[in-house]
């Protein structure tokens, strides 16, 4: 789950982490409100939306005046703003941070994430902040520095100041800014963080160092005891088919493609939607129904599916272990009926009660075209959109 940046800012003030002062406005009554509490002659209207690269697609404005923040505010609220993680759809702007000018004087990057492959969170930064990180990852690999933190012991005064040394913040202030990461870390491992991103990290020309941006994901798995963070999820911002998946307990994600996938098993979904690329079609989406699933849960899946206006055909790839096919087959003909199916359907199934299943299907009266592998599936499927 992400969060929006001011909400970032937030919960790194609770943590004794340095951030610009700054207010949240919804409206351009509001920003000027907000611009009016902060002891600044200079202010930055920042867009707030679930994505990066604001600033690069005219999301951050540079206000001298009152005049200007009402200007800039009334330019960006309600605006589409299209950066490269936006997509070329782009996103509403709803909301905007009002924040004091900083006087910078260098920019760097401090990013925390857990690494799979060592079961540790580690540290990452470099003294290319402001830029694209992952750009500066292809390049110039050498100028990122990195912390591989033990999680009995915590990330250490020592590497915090290590990693301060190799991207030359300045003498004088490696020790605010080794306080800085370990407060970041405090935050990361107490809110169940996934990723911690600050770009950039400043040195200002008051000797503080503080993060002008943060960006913030949360482990989903983890949110039943993160209730506070809970509170700072903005729908708006998620996709109305996700989230709808969500309230039943199902793995769904949008893609781009025009082939629904309805599959159980979050390996076996990859797979199909591997093998559906392969046979030239293009997954609408990933919608995993889990082990678990009852048949109301895979007629709600069904429904989520149908409800994608690009979806062309639909490819039902089931393999029944715990889960029981006769179970996913009396969940697509009911759906199937409620909503009215008029594109391709294509089903696999096999494993458990796969008889009973087939009968199912077959005795619906729908239109179902079925598959005896995998890879047959698929290229029917892509066969009948095509």
């Amino acid at each position: 789950m992400n969060i929006h940046e001011y909400q970032g800012k937030e919960i790194l003030r609770n943590y004794g982490v340095s951030v610009p002062n700054g207010k949240v406005a919804f409206t351009a009554d509001e920003a000027v409100e907000a611009a009016k509490t902060l002891d600044s002659s200079v202010y930055v209207v920042k867009a707030q939306i679930h994505a990066g690269g604001r600033g690069k697609a005219g999301g951050v404005k540079i206000a001298k005046s009152l005049d200007e923040v009402r200007t800039y505010a009334e330019e960006l609220i309600g605006k589409t703003l299209v950066t490269h993680q936006t997509g070329p759809e782009g996103k509403e702007v709803k909301r905007l941070l009002i924040e004091e000018g900083c006087d910078i004087k260098k920019e760097y990057y401090v990013g925390l994430v857990l690494d799979r492959a060592t079961s540790q969170v580690v540290l990452m930064a470099s003294e290319e902040g402001g830029t694209e990180i992952e750009e500066v990852a292809e390049k110039t690999p050498e100028k990122i520095f990195k912390e591989y933190i033990d999680p009995v012991v915590g990330l250490t005064g020592f590497q915090a100041r290590r990693i301060a040394f190799n991207i030359n913040i300045p003498q004088q202030l490696v020790g605010k800014a080794a306080k800085f990461m370990l407060g970041l870390y405090n935050v990361y491992v107490q809110k169940d963080a996934s990723i911690v991103e600050i770009n950039p990290l400043v040195v200002t020309g008051d000797g503080d160092v503080m993060a002008l941006d943060a960006k913030f994901n949360f482990d989903s798995n983890a949110l039943y005891r993160q209730k506070d963070v809970m509170g700072l999820r903005d729908l708006e911002e998620e996709d109305a088919k996700e989230i709808e998946a969500s309230k039943y307990d199902l793995s769904y994600i949008s893609l781009d493609g025009n082939i629904g996938c309805m599959v159980n098993g979050a390996g076996l979904a990859m797979a199909t939607m591997d093998i559906v690329k392969h046979y030239g079609g293009d997954p609408a989406n990933f919608l995993d129904v889990g082990g678990g699933a009852t048949a109301e849960k895979v007629t709600e899946a069904f429904k989520i599916i149908l409800s994608d206006e690009n979806v062309k055909g639909i490819f039902v790839n089931i393999f029944g272990g715990i889960m029981k096919c006769d179970v996913i087959a009396t969940g697509v003909v009911e759906a199937a009926k409620q909503i009215g199916l008029q594109v391709p359907l294509v089903v696999r199934l096999e494993g458990t009660n796969v008889d009973l299943g087939k009968e199912i299907l077959n005795k619906s009266g729908l239109n179902i075209i079925a598959a005896e592998s995998m890879a047959d599936g698929a290229q029917k499927i892509v066969e009948q959109v095509g």
